[in-house]
């Protein structure tokens, strides 16, 4: 049976089909990872959202979680200001031991008009496979990563590499200074060199890395720029890195010094002026463009 269809894959992108139905679900997902790869060969603007108990919350360091508000609530509007890649990790799912939010997850998923990242509980194949049935784009890995490196190869398998993101939750030690892994939302610590541990997600076929800064995490001084420089200098897939802006000038900083690289923040696209209001914001297409122009050189 032949089919005339229009299918909406983006707030601006619309395709007709007019074949067999089987043939567009296998079209359309063709297109949607050849806009995904597009995607990741230019510098992105992520916005995060920490969700702790079906909340919307922001922390310090990991800590004193603050309530920002309902997390659908702030999808729907970063919807309207176009942006780039939303990720949403639930800090305390592996903490306390549990599974995924599959009914938070369609919810976020189908309010949801870019491409989104989630991340929290998710511990084998089968609970990645199912988010992404639920219309997420990638799945994030952060604990089950370091108990169980072949996880990254099982979904990676299954799903494709570019559907698989690994977030490495980094501090400083406080004797030597030597950067360290840590999970459980920053309370277990691993030992684990970051570099190494990178090296080793890669190995096993990773997509991403998301480097996540806890001594960084809601400061909104900067980036931590040297633990970016050693991570950067390892590895070859795409990286993001997460944890410390607290102006555009910051994310324009990593843009121009990292070029082709993923600039996440949370604090800074939840919070406005020195008294930290709450007041979702995110840079318009101009000023976007004008950023990433004047930071971004092709070598």
């Amino acid at each position: 049976m032949v089919v005339n269809s229009l299918l909406l894959l983006g707030p601006k992108i619309f395709l007709v089909f007019s074949f067999t139905p089987k043939k567009v679900i296998n079209g359309a997902l063709n297109f949607l990872r050849t806009l995904r790869t597009f995607e990741m060969l230019q510098p992105r603007i992520i916005t995060c959202l920490l969700v702790k108990s079906k909340h919307l919350v922001k922390t310090v360091n990991f800590k004193n979680e603050k309530y920002i508000g309902d997390p659908i609530n702030a999808v729907r509007i970063f919807n309207e200001k176009e942006v780039d890649e939303l990720m949403v990790l639930d800090i305390d799912a592996t903490s306390n031991n549990e599974g995924p939010d599959y009914r938070m997850i369609e919810n976020l998923a189908a309010e949801c008009r870019m491409p989104f990242c989630y991340g929290g509980g998710v511990k084998t194949g089968e609970q990645a496979q199912r988010i992404i049935g639920l219309g997420v784009e990638k799945v994030a890995v952060s604990s089950a990563a370091v108990d169980n490196p072949g996880l990254v190869s099982i979904i990676a398998e299954q799903a494709g590499s570019q559907s698989i993101v690994a977030v490495i939750d980094v501090k400083k030690a406080v004797i030597g200074g030597d950067y360290e892994v840590w999970t459980h939302n920053g309370k277990k610590c691993t030992g684990r060199c970051p570099v190494e541990f990178a090296l080793q997600l890669e190995k096993y076929g990773i997509g991403e890395i998301v480097i996540n800064s806890i001594d960084n995490d809601g400061v909104m001084k900067g980036y931590d720029l040297p633990l970016v420089e050693v991570i950067r200098r390892a590895i070859a897939v795409p990286m993001t890195v997460l944890g410390g802006a607290g102006s555009l000038k910051d994310i324009g900083q990593l843009i121009h010094k990292y070029g082709i690289i993923g600039a996440a923040a949370g604090s800074l696209f939840i919070f406005k002026g020195i008294y930290k209001a709450v007041l979702i914001n995110y840079p318009n297409r101009v000023e976007k463009e004008t950023l990433v122009r004047e930071n971004y050189r092709i070598s």
